[in-house]
């Protein structure tokens, strides 16, 4: 059954959010895995197994996201097996105050299209470090466990995390793909600053955790942020709302999303320079309280 969240207030979308109570982060972020030489859809086809043939055309998005206003850069080790990283750090090293770099592990790649969970604290540990090196720090701003491991315990994958924060080389922790008693059971390990959950308005099985995630302060990144497929059909009412906003419907998914709770903050990727302002951009619309509701009836 779908939830349709009651809408907050008009401004409660806010334009800014403090991820991890220290990085003060806009609302929309900037998500690297399009940085690569395939994407699929849905997300268990995509490929992203090699960099991008265009490179110089990646770095040029990367900076002009800065430009922009982006200060949340979201990549992973696994995406062109850690290519994309060394290409944030190309395009944006040095960093510039306030950027904040939010990286992933914990998803092996054994082939193109494959992604096998990997939790092992030698492993976890062993990406950290390749991480720092591929992105020229000392220390990893955000940096995510891809996916649980089942066949490793939450502790120990948590822990390992929570280690190399102790040493200095992990600023804050994150998690990705979790349920909410995988978050209050990471808790219980170390403090948890995000959740990246897949979210769109069309794809809502993890409205609990944004509820959870605004309720405790957790930054919440939903990627794909803009598969909304049929819902922007003419005559439905993404479409519908576009048109009242005079926005695209990739605006509106994006302003539904910044509705939806404070702590929400889309990653939206792309490789053209053109989307990417459209994208920024829909921090300047503003949903009507009919509007957030007739968008929230939908999905699933």
């Amino acid at each position: 059954m779908t939830h349709s969240p009651t809408a907050p207030p008009p401004g409660a979308a806010g334009t800014a959010f403090d991820l991890g109570g220290d990085m003060p982060v806009g609302r929309i972020g900037y998500g690297t895995m399009r940085l690569t030489d395939h994407r699929g859809i849905p997300p268990s086809e995509a490929v992203i197994w090699e960099p991008p043939r265009d490179r110089a055309g990646a770095v040029a998005v990367l900076r002009r996201a800065v430009e922009l206003g982006v200060r949340l850069v979201d990549t992973a080790d696994s995406y062109a097996l850690g290519a994309v990283e060394e290409i944030v750090a190309e395009a944006l090293y040095p960093y510039a105050d306030g950027v904040v770099v939010a990286t992933k592990a914990g998803l092996a790649r054994p082939g193109p299209g494959k992604w096998v969970p990997l939790g092992r604290p030698e492993y976890l540990r062993q990406q950290a470090e390749l991480s720092l090196r591929r992105l020229r720090t000392d220390c990893l701003d955000l940096f995510q466990l891809h996916r649980v491991d089942p066949g490793v315990p939450l502790a120990d994958q948590v822990g390992t995390l929570k280690e190399l924060q102790e040493e200095g080389k992990v600023r804050h922790i994150g998690l990705s793909e979790v349920d909410v008693d995988q978050v209050r059971e990471a808790r219980g390990i170390a403090a948890i600053a995000s959740v990246q959950n897949l979210y769109n308005l069309a794809m809502r099985r993890h409205e609990a955790v944004v509820d959870y995630t605004a309720a405790e302060g957790i930054a919440f990144l939903p990627y794909f942020p803009m598969a909304v497929g049929e819902l922007a059909a003419p005559g439905v009412p993404v479409a519908e709302v576009a048109a009242e906003l005079g926005a695209t419907t990739a605006q509106t998914a994006l302003a539904w999303l910044l509705r939806r709770a404070p702590n929400v903050l889309p990653i939206p990727g792309t490789t053209s320079l053109g989307h990417l302002a459209e994208n920024v951009a829909a921090l300047d619309l503003t949903l009507s309280d009919e509007q957030f509701a007739r968008l929230s009836a939908l999905g699933g």
